[in-house]
């Protein structure tokens, strides 16, 4: 079985705060110290436009909770949480430097440009932005690297119009796509992890890998999901779900983290065939235990 891939999602999750997020880059890298199976491959975060995303009257509005909000209004909350094209670059360094790959999710045509300028090994697309046409033709025609994409809030017409539309200048095969239910946090109910395998029946053969993006509370659910299928895994990264912010409460803290990495790999070794009817940790089990009687 293909190895999980392990994306832990920093998100906005930093607070607003560099040095948050140096140091969460920093405690992710040292879980492989402690156990080489708890290593984490990726650190995503967010880059969004806000004045592109928000109409005049969505900017100035107060947040809709407002003791989850850095500002005035949602605009100067949204404003508060990013991080320019100069600081993502030194996001950028500082994974490398850990032996980390950067990444992170554009939301809108001017953040996949700036991100693009970046040439990180890969770019997410958000569900919220997965019908985002003139970004994802961008990133298409613009941008060699892998491209992951999330299928929350999408219809299976809309499906079919993106895995098309990336089929059309043969990029399908540098496409990543996440089966995932958009809440925060969702109930068990509601995950639905069957949608793995109807991902990989339908387009398992085109695109690059199958994924689940979780944000869910716990993390047996992503043991299900690695027997379903998928391969990349991406869970929310905090140091502490009591932060002020709305994703804090769907993410995982740093333990938490370390135990997902471990067992999702470790299932992963176990999702075998015997390679010969009596394993050798078997033949003196056999040997000693094995009782046969003929009639």
């Amino acid at each position: 079985m293909q190895e999980p891939i392990i994306i832990a999602e920093i998100g906005c999750n930093h607070k607003g705060d560099m040095d948050i997020a140096h140091d969460m880059i920093k405690l992710l890298s040292v879980f492989r110290t402690f156990n080489k199976d708890a290593r984490i491959d990726i650190v995503k975060f967010q880059k969004r436009t806000n004045k592109e995303l928000l109409s005049p009257e969505e900017y100035n509005a107060p947040h809709p909770h407002p003791e989850n909000s850095y500002g005035k209004t949602y605009g100067e909350h949204r404003d508060f949480l990013e991080f320019n094209l100069e600081q993502n670059m030194q996001l950028k360094k500082w994974c490398e430097e850990e032996g980390l790959i950067y990444s992170t999710s554009i939301w809108d045509l001017t953040a996949a440009k700036e991100i693009v300028s970046m040439n990180p090994k890969m770019i997410k697309v958000p569900s919220a932005s997965n019908l985002n046409f003139p970004m994802l033709r961008y990133l298409r025609d613009c941008y060699s690297g892998e491209i992951h994409l999330s299928f929350g809030m999408t219809n299976k017409e809309e499906e079919k119009r993106i895995i098309d539309f990336f089929k059309e200048k043969n990029r399908v095969k540098d496409l990543v796509i996440y089966a995932c239910t958009s809440g925060y946090p969702v109930p068990y109910e509601n995950i639905c992890l069957n949608e793995i395998l109807r991902l990989r029946k339908e387009y398992g053969k085109d695109v690059k890998g199958i994924g689940f993006s979780g944000h869910h509370l716990g993390i047996a659910v992503d043991i299900a999901a690695l027997a379903l299928g998928a391969t990349y895994f991406e869970r929310h990264f905090t140091f502490d779900r009591t932060w002020k912010g709305t994703d804090h409460a769907a993410s995982l803290i740093p333990h938490e983290m370390m135990k997902l990495a471990c067992d999702l790999r470790h299932t992963a070794m176990a999702l075998a065939y015997k390679e010969k009817d009596i394993l050798d940790i078997e033949e003196i089990q056999r040997k000693k235990l094995k009782h046969i009687v003929t009639l």
